[in-house]
């Protein structure tokens, strides 16, 4: 098969496109032939070793986080799937590589796809929604009534986060450039801030969520418009004690976790608020829940550009551009 593999660790390095076997089949595993998949940003930071620590992957190794295709192969465990399905997923990590033709992927990752998308729409959510399910579905638990602040409303977080906070009867404001207010406020956004020309911390109050997932300034900034006893969930950092127990680090790397979150958790304990990081699992299950919400129209994709596949390297420079609404997709195949 095709694959664009990593070779060594190096910010905004290329991909190279090489042939290598196809994926060898684990009992759980179904093979999947891959259509379409997606780029993210977690792709980039990856391959420039930002991770390396907390998720260290061996190069040459092969990047990519969200698939959408056709079952061709199933291992000798696998019930609830089978050969022709048409399925979307999140690869749990190190298991990921959907930048290539095919994919083996354990069966309790996998859903079946939407009936009402196209692959290249299917390969846009898994990622996107599976972080803002468990942000705002799981960890948050948000209810009818409170007041969510999702950043980055064009962001393919941002998109998805914005339409399921309104389905779960909250009230949404967010940030955006002047050329996406349409968008967001297409999407169901009630407040919508453009930060090129507004502030929001001057602007929003008595908040009960902010879901965060830009710098360290602006997570800073996030606690004034949260009122007492509420959240803050970041999805870019830092990484808290808690990320570090559930993942198995050891002790050296839990110190440092330990350490670069100190300030931001005394901030939050200070201010009688809850902080915690989100780095989203894979989850098939939660994928399935999603599909329905895509078929009964409650959440719809967003797709920016769609690339070829000889053309994945320029899809993630165009993603790095961060000009991107909703998702960047890549078709792997017809």
């Amino acid at each position: 098969m095709k694959a664009f593999v990593v070779d060594k660790y190096k910010k905004k390095g290329a991909l190279r496109l090489v042939a290598m076997p196809e994926p060898a089949l684990q009992a759980n595993d179904v093979l999947v032939r891959i259509q379409a998949t997606a780029v993210n940003p977690l792709d980039s930071k990856l391959r420039d070793g930002e991770f390396k620590l907390i998720l260290p992957y061996r190069p040459p190794f092969v990047l990519g986080h969200d698939v959408a295709g056709t079952v061709v192969r199933v291992g000798a465990a696998v019930r609830r799937l089978k050969v022709g399905d048409k399925i979307y997923a999140r690869p749990r990590d190190h298991r990921i590589g959907t930048f290539a033709e095919f994919i083996a992927i354990n069966e309790a990752d996998v859903a079946l796809k939407p009936k009402n998308l196209s692959m290249a729409e299917a390969a846009s959510i898994p990622l996107v929604g599976l972080t803002a399910w468990q942000a705002l579905v799981e960890l948050a638990k948000v209810k009818p009534g409170q007041k969510v602040f999702i950043q980055a409303g064009s962001s393919g977080v941002g998109t998805f986060a914005i339409q399921l906070a309104k389905h779960l009867g909250a009230t949404v404001a967010t940030t955006t450039s002047t050329k996406n207010v349409d968008l967001v406020k297409s999407l169901g956004a009630d407040v919508v801030i453009d930060y090129k020309t507004q502030d929001f911390e001057k602007v929003l109050s008595g908040y009960d969520l902010v879901l965060n997932s830009q710098d360290a300034k602006t997570l800073d900034k996030s606690f004034g418009v949260l009122k007492p006893g509420g959240q803050l969930i970041s999805i870019s950092g830092p990484p808290d004690p808690a990320f570090a127990k559930e993942r198995g680090l050891n002790l050296f790397l839990k110190l440092v976790l330990h350490l670069s979150s100190r300030g931001v958790r005394k901030k939050a304990k200070r201010l009688g608020m809850r902080y915690s990081f989100l780095f989203m699992r894979a989850q098939g299950q939660q994928l399935g829940e999603i599909a329905s919400l895509i078929e009964s129209g409650v959440i719809r994709p967003v797709v920016d550009k769609v690339f070829p596949f000889e053309k994945t390297g320029d899809a993630l420079a165009y993603v790095e551009t961060g000009r991107a609404k909703g998702k960047v997709i890549i078709a792997v195949a017809d």
